[in-house]
């Protein structure tokens, strides 16, 4: 009897510690830099056999990241970043209705549920990394602002083989920093996020340049961030 209460109190002991070190993560990350993600350490795993690390990320804040960028990933990605709290009812129940008939599989991850996973967690598709997902989105949606959110998405996702962030991409796709590209520039990265090791920003096929028109036309019909102005600085 003493060796299952001794036990469950172990276990209990490793699951606050956990969530208090989870807590702690979430507040640091609110100010400072996410050096590296799960991703990119996997990443340079499977490329260790390779003669050259092509590995591209440099941090830069949100000032310096286009507005037109930061517009198109929300018509491209979640529409309705600024308004839910991390998880879009709609979009989940449209997404479960579509699987449920046997359509193609479709996601309704919002950009703060990929900003945990990428952040936090690693690329698997389980339960167990699911709810580790849920629980991470619930805290950044509590303890971060809706512009570090986008803030550390956009410095820290997959944007091209061996490139993360918005400032590796803009250099690697159009040779220029990520404050001057232009809307067209800024559709085509949005338009390869799904699958940004099998698409091409620069130069595009024609199935990226639909993507790209599509999402030109949702930039135009969306309107302003309320968070930023025409800039890209905040209000």
């Amino acid at each position: 009897m003493k060796l299952i209460k001794r036990f469950f109190k172990f276990i209990f002991k490793i699951l606050f510690w956990l969530f208090i070190f989870s807590v702690v993560l979430v507040v640091v990350f609110k100010w400072v830099p996410v050096p590296i993600t799960p991703l990119m350490i996997i990443r340079n795993v499977e490329q260790s056999n390779t003669t050259k690390n092509t590995k591209q990320h440099d941090w830069v804040p949100i000032q310096k990241i286009s507005y037109n960028l930061q517009l198109a990933v929300i018509c491209s990605e979640d529409q309705n970043f600024l308004k839910h709290h991390g998880f879009d009812i709609e979009a989940i129940e449209k997404a479960y209705k579509n699987n449920k008939k046997g359509k193609t599989l479709k996601g309704a991850s919002t950009i703060s549920q990929q900003t945990a996973k990428n952040v936090f967690l690693w690329p698997e598709r389980s339960w167990f990394r699911k709810g580790l997902e849920t629980y991470f989105t619930f805290l950044i949606e509590l303890i971060w602002s809706k512009e570090r959110i986008m803030e550390v998405y956009l410095n820290s996702i997959e944007m091209g083989p061996g490139v993360y962030g918005a400032e590796a991409a803009a250099q690697y796709w159009f040779k220029k920093s990520a404050t001057q590209l232009t809307k067209h520039e800024a559709a085509a990265i949005a338009s390869i996020l799904p699958n940004p090791l099998r698409y091409k920003a620069n130069p595009t096929t024609s199935y990226i340049e639909t993507r790209k028109r599509w999402i030109i036309t949702q930039m135009g019909y969306y309107g302003q961030l309320n968070y930023l102005d025409q800039d890209g600085k905040r209000k």
